[in-house]
């Protein structure tokens, strides 16, 4: 699922760069470019990022 419109990023790859070691959303806008126009995907990108640094679902919506 797209996260960020503005720059076409995904849930998939918030979660290969959490995998990688992204530990904040300061950290994904620097890797990826999210929260760096609109700043309207930044909660949710939030959310994936603590779900896959916890381990948690990868399939579907992020709990928010």
């Amino acid at each position: 699922m797209y996260v960020c419109i503005c720059k076409q990023i995904t849930c998939g790859q918030i979660r290969a760069a959490a995998g990688a070691g992204a530990n904040s959303v300061r950290d994904l806008k620097q890797q990826l470019g999210v929260a760096s126009q609109c700043g309207k995907c930044a909660g949710c990108a939030r959310g994936i990022l603590e779900q896959a640094r916890s381990g948690g679902p990868t399939n579907g919506a992020p709990r928010v």
